[in-house]
């Protein structure tokens, strides 16, 4: 292709023939203008006479001008122009299309799909066979597989990024498995990896390699840390030159549960540095909201970091039996509490009731016996919504007579009275050491410090259940800590004091360790896999490649000696994962994480990804061509002067039919085609009454809904005046839904979430009138708003749903009485609860009738979990396909099941008449007068 400027020409000999442009001006210029003819009379006077002297009248410049560069155009046009063509690369062999696919690719993924696209397009002119590979997604039988440019090109749009980098073993292991010979074109993420050598000696030893990276810089976030009152971020940057800065944001929830920023600090990096630090210095009510940081402006998994328990940090309330002594600090109860506590939580200390009203996360009593009934009330109150209640001994508890004859419920066990001293002259013997920690205690494997060492201690009075209670205990086999289950919360009692008075125990780091292990505070334990060896943590949410949190749906569980071993990859994508009481980030970039540079060798070429798209402009050239002989043929008659009088509305028309045939103007051929799918199912759904049900993916699901939906017609047909034709499948991404009144949705774990223009049809058709009935199927084993698989993707799929505020169904609503009366709606499930529209505020019972006038129009969604469809469903001769109970109570279980499907259609296609029986005592009364 022959280059002028940005311009190329397929066919540039085709230029030649402006060289006979100058020739053909001078034919044009000596033919003359067509003479104007008119009719005189007197003109018969002078046939016969000749004129010895002769002048032609030349054709005006401007009109040769126009014609010529017409002409030019023509000939421009055939050439074959083309703006910004794609240089060929050259090659005649196999193609390997190799992308990193990390995280660092997300930030300008779609610059990197149009490079991807135009070498699929080269190489299908060329006939060079191509492999699309990602090396995060490497194929499971190794090597690369080649086939024609068009199918690697139909499966460029499933190409995505993931939000980790490629396994390093995995991808040496593929290059290994490389076979033949091929180029390649190697789209880099531009960061240094241990693998980039062996994989490009590999690649060079099979043919040429070009490498293409992106100038854009590469930043990303070590996760957050809680240091000194702050909250602190590392934010990394692969390429150290000037000096940078950058927005950090931190997002979270604010009271309404709404997601928003809650605050924002700048991160500056000095010249030549490539790790830069900024700091939060929030509230403790603000930074427990705090779900993630993220680098605004970038979009990549790189540059969010997902915050977990580790930095919400508990709010633990102190109260001591006594009053502090005056200047003996050491001696006061709650010293060592407060050095344990303060660098790890946020310690509060005041009244026990204003404290119970801050509702803390653990409450802690040191050496309190005795409490008022209305304290001790609210203290068991709280406790048992789930607080923890941390006690420590002491003399005053020691002394008392709590939980002496019958167990306190605000101590774990019985109390012997007056306690134990060791180690004195009136003592049993020798101070007392601790016992190793038994495995089923939380504080198993933490390491026994040799001095620490036990005077004194409350005794437990021996109970049968006083072994399962001890979850730390003396060398001599006497209870240290005790711990019982109090509702949903706990309570704990350590037999020593909280101050030194009585052991060792504050004194050393082993007190600090025990009041983690208890979630006492908030800074996690180093993770390991003997820690975690058999858990199991559930994903709740993870992170995409693009930085978007998304719900983790149906993605299996994660072994407890993967978390501790950390790094996210396919098995373990980055977000958070639960366990039984907390929730751990796992985040793309560790704490050690850094970012590099790759530095290629000097004998692979790089380049950027900048692909500027061809544009063809032969059309266009032919179009302007044409314009400019239409221009030529209006000027010509207007010299001619047949533009005048009757001529004008003809030459009006033609130039009217020119400008309509410009290339931009819409044309009819233009227009999509019509779509027979969608004529053939407007009109089959617009001719007769139609109930329809969305199609899931699930093959016996779906099956199961036209079923159920064919029984219920059959029995709106018998039963009523409605006579519906054959239900259909309607596929929310391309069907229209406004001909259908009713739509079942069946839930399943396992269906995609609808698109954005599907979420919009769906609201559309729910302000128009439509009614959805969600069925979760799930009433055998759950109800509305639970935990079930059904019930969490049922969650999902409403979020996008503009559905009004929903109440049980009341018993008064029109559904009860649409059609029959009825107070049970079962399914093939018999549960009771049904979510409808709530109703209005204000809404009375008037005198008189047994129902309130509620909402005057349909609601738009019916949600329950009872498996109707289940129990409508018959096949093609009117059989029933499942059973429903047993017996005569099943029968009547699916007779009422197809009553409440006969209400639901004659509600949603009637409205709420009957709610206007409200208005018949006011019309008699009227009527009377």
């Amino acid at each position: 292709m022959w280059m002028l400027g940005p311009i190329g020409f397929a066919a540039p000999w085709l230029l030649l023939g402006l060289v006979v442009l100058p020739l053909l001006w001078l034919i044009l210029k000596a033919v003359p203008p067509a003479p104007i003819r008119r009719r005189f009379p007197g003109v018969a006077l002078l046939l016969g006479l000749t004129d010895s002297e002769t002048q032609t009248d030349r054709t005006p410049w401007w009109l040769l001008l126009l014609r010529i560069l017409a002409v030019a155009l023509v000939i421009l046009g055939f050439a074959g122009p083309v703006l910004n063509p794609q240089a060929e690369t050259g090659g005649s062999g196999p193609l390997l299309v190799l992308t990193d696919g990390s995280w660092a690719d997300a930030r300008d993924w779609e610059r990197r799909a149009d490079r991807i696209e135009a070498a699929l397009d080269e190489a299908g002119r060329l006939g060079r066979p191509v492999a699309l590979v990602a090396l995060t997604d490497l194929p499971p039988d190794g090597g690369a597989t080649f086939q024609a440019a068009d199918a690697a090109a139909a499966r460029l749009p499933a190409l995505q990024p993931e939000a980790w980098a490629p396994d390093a073993d995995a991808v040496t292991a593929w290059a290994e498995t490389l076979e033949g010979g091929f180029d390649t074109l190697w789209l880099s993420d531009g960061l240094a990896r241990p693998w980039r050598e062996p994989l490009l000696g590999a690649l060079e030893a099979r043919g040429a390699v070009t490498v293409f990276e992106s100038p854009r810089p590469v930043r990303a976030l070590r996760p957050a840390r809680f240091e000194e009152g702050e909250v602190r971020l590392t934010a990394l940057r692969a390429v150290t030159g000037s000096a940078a800065e950058a927005d950090v944001a931190a997002i979270g929830l604010d009271p309404a549960g709404a997601e928003r920023q809650l605050a924002r600090e700048t991160v500056a990096w000095d010249s030549g540095e490539d790790a830069a630090e900024v700091a939060f210095d929030l509230p403790p009510e603000l930074r427990n909201r705090i779900t993630r940081f993220e680098l605004s402006g970038i979009r990549s998994a790189g540059a969010v970091t997902l915050a977990d328990d580790a930095l919400q940090r508990r709010e633990v309330a102190l109260i001591a039996g006594g009053a502090e002594p005056e200047g003996l600090e050491l001696l006061d109860p709650l010293h060592y509490l407060r050095e344990a506590l303060e660098p790890t939580a946020d310690v509060l200390e005041g009244d026990l009731n204003d404290l119970l009203l801050a509702n803390p996360d653990v409450l802690v009593f040191a050496d309190v016996a005795t409490l008022a009934d209305t304290e001790a009330v609210a203290v068991r109150e709280w406790v048992e919504a789930g607080g923890m209640l941390l006690r420590f001994a002491g003399p005053r508890l020691a002394a008392s007579d709590v939980s002496r004859t019958e167990e306190s419920p605000l101590l774990p066990v019985r109390l012997r009275a007056g306690g134990r001293s060791i180690g004195g002259a009136m003592s049993w013997g020798e101070p007392k050491t601790l016992a190793p920690f038994a495995e089923d205690s939380p504080f198993f494997g933490l390491p026994l410090p040799d001095d620490v060492v036990v005077n004194a201690q409350v005794m437990a009075q021996p109970d049968p259940s006083l072994a399962a209670r001890v979850i730390a205990q003396l060398a001599d086999g006497t209870p240290l800590v005790t711990r019982k289950p109090l509702g949903d919360g706990q309570v704990v009692l350590f037999h020593v004091t909280a101050n030194a008075e009585w052991s060792s125990l504050p004194l050393s780091g082993l007190f600090v360790d025990m009041l983690e292990r208890l979630a006492v505070s908030t800074r996690p334990p180093q993770l390991t896999e003997a820690e975690l060896a058999g858990t199991t943590w559930a994903p709740e949410e993870v992170l995409t490649a693009f930085g978007r949190i998304e719900e983790a749906d149906t993605l299996p569980g994660v072994t407890g000696e993967r978390l501790a071993a950390g790094g996210p990859g396919p098995d373990m994508p980055p977000g958070l994962y639960a366990g039984d009481d907390r929730r751990i980030a796992v985040n793309v970039l560790d704490a050690e994480a850094t970012l590099a540079p790759m530095e290629w060798p000097a004998r692979v070429p790089v380049v950027g990804l900048e692909v500027l798209r061809e544009t063809v402009l032969k059309g266009w050239v032919l179009a302007a061509a044409l314009a400019l002989l239409l221009a030529d043929v209006l000027a010509s008659l207007a010299l001619s002067g047949r533009l005048r009088g009757p001529r004008a509305a003809p030459a009006a028309l033609a130039l009217t039919l020119a400008l309509a045939a410009a290339p931009d103007a819409p044309r009819a051929q233009d227009a999509p085609p019509p779509d027979p799918a969608a004529d053939a199912l407007a009109l089959e759904a617009t001719q007769e009454v139609v109930l329809a049900h969305v199609l899931t993916g699930n093959r016996q699901v779906d099956d199961t809904a036209e079923a159920g939906l064919r029984g219920l017609s059959d029995v709106l047909y018998r039963r009523t005046s409605i006579e519906p034709a054959a239900p259909l499948g309607v596929d929310l991404e391309t069907d229209e839904l406004a001909f259908f009144p009713l739509l079942y949705w069946p839930v399943t774990e396992d269906q995609p979430i609808p698109s954005a223009d599907a979420y919009a049809r769906l609201n559309r058709y729910l302000r128009s009138g439509g009614m959805i009935l969600f069925d979760t199927r799930d009433a055998d084993l759950a109800g509305f708003g639970s935990s079930s698989p059904e019930g969490r993707k049922l969650q999902a799929l409403a979020r996008g749903l503009d559905i009004p505020p929903l109440e049980p169904l009341p018993a008064d609503h029109v559904l009860t009485r649409t059609f029959y009366l009825l107070q049970d709606f079962p399914g093939r499930h018999a549960g009771r609860e049904i979510w409808v529209e709530a109703a209005p505020p204000g809404a009375e019972q008037v005198e008189g009738m047994p129902f309130r006038d509620l909402n005057d129009g349909v609601t738009p969604v019916v949600i329950g979990g009872n498996d109707w469809a289940a129990a409508w469903a018959t096949d093609e001769a009117g059989n029933r396909l499942f059973p429903v109970g047993r017996g005569m109570t099943g029968e009547r279980q699916r007779e009422m099941a197809y009553r409440f499907g006969v209400n639901l259609v004659m509600h949603v296609l009637t409205g709420n008449y009957k709610s206007d029986q409200v208005h018949v005592p006011a019309l008699l009364d009227r009527l009377g007068q």
